[in-house]
Parts: C-alpha cells; structure tokens; sequence
C-alpha cells in the first residue's frame, strides 16, 4: 500500500445558502482544492453526500459534480453513509490512491439543507435511523439523542449544566473561524436558559441544520514532498459499524462501532490514544461529545464528560477538541462535514489555523459518526514535515 497524503484543501462558509445552489457549493470548495493543490489533473472525484434527493431533488451528484467543475469523464460516485458521508467519501478515496488505482483523487462533501423547512429536513435526517422500530415510532436524532443524556446523567449522576463546556469550547473556538456558521460566544447562563428541544437536550446542546461544502485533494505522500506541498499524511484509516436502533446494543452508552474504528486506526497508525494531539470529533449533540471520547479511548465511561468539566478540551487542554468550532457552532452540513473535519485538520497541522492553533500539533485525529453510531469512519492525520 502507498502512502497517502492530503496536499490541497478548500471549503466554503458554513451557513444558510439560499441563493446558492448545491452543484456552486460543491464547485467553490472544489476550485479551492484543486488551486490549493496545484495539480492540473484529477483521477477520480467522489462527493459526499446524504440528502440531495430528499431535499434538493437531485441525484446522480458523481456526474453533475464532475461535469459543473469542468472534469467530464472522470471516474465520479456520489457516496453516502448518512452523516458520515464525507468520511466514507475520504475513506473511499485513500483507498484509491493507497491501492494505486489512481494518483491524485479529489474528494468534496456537500450538502443543501436549509431551502426546507424544519421539519422536512428532520424527517429527511430520520433516514438514517431504523425506519421500522425508530423513525415510524416518532422518534427523530434528537429524540434518540435526548434518551441517551437522559440515561448518561442518571447512569453517572450528572447534572445538564454539567454539558455546558462542550458547547462553550465549540463557540469559542468558532470565533476566529471564518468559515464558520455562529460567531458568538455562550456561557453557562445561556446554554441553561436556552430553548428545550426534546429534554434534556436544548437549542444549546444541538447542531445547527446548514449548508456548504469542502473539499481535499489526495496524492502519494511522495509526490506531496516533490512538490514541496504542504499538507498531513493519513496513517490511519478504519471503519466500523453498530446497530442502527439504539434499543438493540447491548449498552446504549457505549459507542462500539466507534471504538472499533479507533482502535483499528490507532492500529494501522502504530500509536495510542495519547499520542494524539487534538480530536476533531462528531458533536452533533453534547452527548455524542461525552460519549465519543470515551469510546475512542480518551476517558473511561463516564468520564468523557468530566474532561470538558476540567478544562482539557480548550486549545491549551490536554486534548483540544472542535479546534474550529465542531459540528455545534461551525455548523453540520451534514454530508459535508466529515470533509470540513478534513480540512481543519489539515490547517492545524500546517499551523494555518491562526488563533485556534494547538501548539506543536503533529498528531490529529477526525471521527465521523453516521447516525447514532451505526457507521463510525476514524481517520488519524500526521503533520508532513
């Protein structure tokens, strides 16, 4: 197997692009790339998507993709895993290069969420849940996801100020990110006083629903170092699945497609939990946060919580997560975001992430989760020196 690196990267501002349509999303992160790169061709294209059809009406994304960015007759595929659509979309693409079945592969993840109104593109989102015994039940991500915090606090006796921290790192962080979706900061007062949504989870505790796209460029590592590109080697690379119903694991508090995956990646990458220098992980609600770092390892079950209640998610904590703002104040395009994990990853390797830098980052780790932990895509990143 090849070595494989990402040398070019680019991403559009995360928000509501009501007067942009989802193939000028997908072409400005794709131009980005591609000129960020500086490579003047491209073997293979696959997009990350999750709701075209559903809430855009539109399929067949390789294609139009392709052909919208002037790259007609490339090999091209729309991939889809629900909200780990961007990371099957990169796990896909370092395939192809690692397996030499092309050189230079682009991949973007896009998605066009917000010309729906709420509770279509909440019903479109309960796709990926079990359409049987979840969704024709009533029951919506955020109704899942409310269970599961319901049960970490009475499991663990935590209190729901005690999610405050996630939250409050992620908008911090989000400040000084330009292509984020939120710019404020938030503090203990208005996460607890913010709207319920399903109790305990409210506004605070919840991703927005958005638009946008990014977009990386992967290569031989090789070649990265040739053409002097500066960029982040990929040395882990692993994928892992679980029950799509909640109510059929044998604990629903543990993520174990989620520790599959990152211990199969630490695995390949040949290093431990400690070694990684921030985590990029998938908060698209608190409790996924909480229970995220402890199946990758990073805490002991229950104890996820407790590293943002100590201070060591902060850029200078012990492990900074959400460098950029995360899923919660960056934004979740959902079939994008695995990708703008990517992409920031990327950034804080190259030491371009300004001041969300983590200091001497060489190790960074991207976790993408697709529905309540039912496809789990861990990639680990090395900075290029």
């Amino acid at each position: 197997m090849r070595d494989v690196a990402i040398i070019g990267i680019g991403q559009t501002k995360v928000g509501e692009h009501w007067d942009t349509g989802l193939r000028h999303l997908a072409l400005e992160a794709v131009q980005a790339a591609v000129k960020d790169a500086g490579v003047d061709h491209i073997d293979a294209l696959y997009v990350g998507n999750m709701l075209s059809g559903e809430l855009a009406g539109q399929e067949h994304l390789g294609a139009l993709v392709a052909d919208f960015s002037g790259m007609r007759g490339v090999e091209a595929f729309k991939v889809e895993a629900a909200c780990a659509s961007g990371a099957a979309a990169l796990r896909l693409g370092y395939v192809a290069v690692a397996g030499s079945m092309a050189d230079v592969v682009l991949v973007v993840g896009v998605e066009k969420m917000t010309d729906q109104m709420g509770p279509q593109a909440t019903s479109a989102l309960a796709m990926a849940a079990d359409a049987d015994y979840e969704a024709a039940q009533g029951l919506s991500f955020v109704t899942i996801n409310a269970l599961l915090m319901r049960r970490y606090m009475y499991e663990y006796g935590y209190k729901k100020e005690d999610f405050a921290p996630f939250t409050i790192n992620a908008h911090a962080n989000a400040m000084h990110n330009p292509y984020a979706m939120f710019h404020q900061r938030v503090d203990v007062k208005a996460y607890v006083n913010a709207r319920m949504i399903a109790d305990p989870i409210n506004l605070m505790d919840s991703s927005p629903v958005a638009d946008g796209a990014a977009a990386v460029v992967l290569a031989p590592s090789d070649w990265a170092r040739r053409l002097g590109r500066k960029g982040a080697r990929i040395i882990g690379s692993a994928v892992a699945t679980d029950t799509v119903a909640v109510h059929d694991r044998h604990d629903p508090l543990v993520l174990e497609g989620a520790a599959i995956s990152s211990y199969k990646a630490y695995e390949q990458a040949d290093i431990g939990p400690e070694e990684i220098d921030f985590f990029e992980l998938h908060d698209a609600f608190s409790i996924m946060a909480a229970l995220s770092l402890e199946a990758a390892g990073f805490a002991q079950r229950g104890g996820g919580l407790r590293l943002a209640l100590d201070g060591e998610i902060g850029i200078h904590g012990r492990l900074p997560v959400a460098t950029m703002g995360g899923l919660k104040a960056r934004g979740h395009p959902v079939g994008a975001t695995g990708i703008y994990q990517a992409v920031e990853a990327v950034q804080q390797l190259r030491d371009q992430a300004s001041e969300n830098q983590v200091p001497n980052a060489r190790i960074g780790m991207i976790q993408n989760i697709g529905g309540s932990g039912a496809t789990v895509i861990t990639h680990i990143l090395e900075r290029i020196e």
